[in-house]
């Protein structure tokens, strides 16, 4: 199997970024500690974020570094996934109120930047346009 492009990591993270936003739209901290599927919901997507910059990283350093905090979305999966019984849902709350809208922000900017083409899948990313006709 060929090596997966790096570029493609960027459609997995807006992909996933775009569908925590979905889980938490309407949703207060309250909401989030009293609702256990959401929270899991929130850290599942934030596991596949870290693990897809983890993998792009190792693909193309320098695409990765583009990505604000980018070691520190990794560091912060690997907590998840592995110190999981040490998570601090109002810290994971936070993350989603003041740096998902970011993140989502540079992926977007970085893909327009990469002008990258059809063949990477660019109508899997949710920029709040509608995607193009093909008719």
């Amino acid at each position: 199997m060929p090596p997966r492009d790096a570029r493609k990591y960027l459609f997995d993270i807006a992909q996933e970024a775009a569908q925590l936003s979905e889980f938490v739209s309407g949703k207060s901290l309250e909401d989030y500690l009293g609702d256990r599927l959401l929270q899991r919901g929130v850290e599942r997507q934030f596991e596949i974020i870290g693990e897809a910059l983890s993998q792009m990283s190792k693909l193309d350093p320098a695409l990765a570094e583009r990505v604000s905090d980018y070691r520190k979305i990794i560091s912060f999966r690997n907590i998840l996934i592995h110190g999981y019984a040490d998570v601090d849902d109002e810290l994971v709350w936070d993350i989603v109120e003041t740096r998902l809208p970011t993140l989502r922000q540079e992926i977007v900017q970085i893909i327009a930047d990469l002008k990258m083409s059809p063949e990477l899948d660019s109508n899997r990313i949710d920029t709040g346009r509608e995607p193009a006709s093909n008719t």
